[in-house]
């Protein structure tokens, strides 16, 4: 059997967010909110990191970095948006998209960071 070509993106999340990835066995993200139209993976861990850190440890306490791999087959029907400067790259995933773009998930989601008062990220 051929395996498919994936890339690896990141998700900064918070604690909520977290958990219901966890309730999904890792191997979801949640439903976008009424006033969340746009889901936003990113494409480096850095950039995910620094919106772990500096956006979700003040808004919620504590900020996680996810890992995970996608069909670059399912991908390739979004461009790669600029999110500030060149170093921002993230996806634009309409939230009526995400329960196909959780489908092309390969594997599980993996919490690669932690931030926040609990911790010593």
């Amino acid at each position: 059997m051929m395996s498919q070509a994936t890339v690896t993106l990141w998700r900064p999340v918070g604690p909520k967010e977290l958990e219901l990835i966890e309730a999904s066995g890792m191997r979801e993200f949640p439903p976008r909110l009424p006033d969340q139209p746009i889901f936003y993976p990113v494409l480096t861990e850095a950039y995910a990191t620094q919106i772990a850190r500096d956006w979700n440890v003040p808004a919620s306490g504590s900020g996680f970095v996810t890992r995970f791999d996608v069909l670059k087959s399912f991908l390739d029907r979004y461009r790669v948006e600029h999110a500030g400067s060149r170093a921002h790259l993230e996806y634009w995933i309409p939230a009526e998209d995400l329960a196909d773009f959780t489908r092309a998930i390969v594997g599980q989601i993996q919490v690669t960071a932690t931030f926040g008062k609990e911790t010593a990220g």
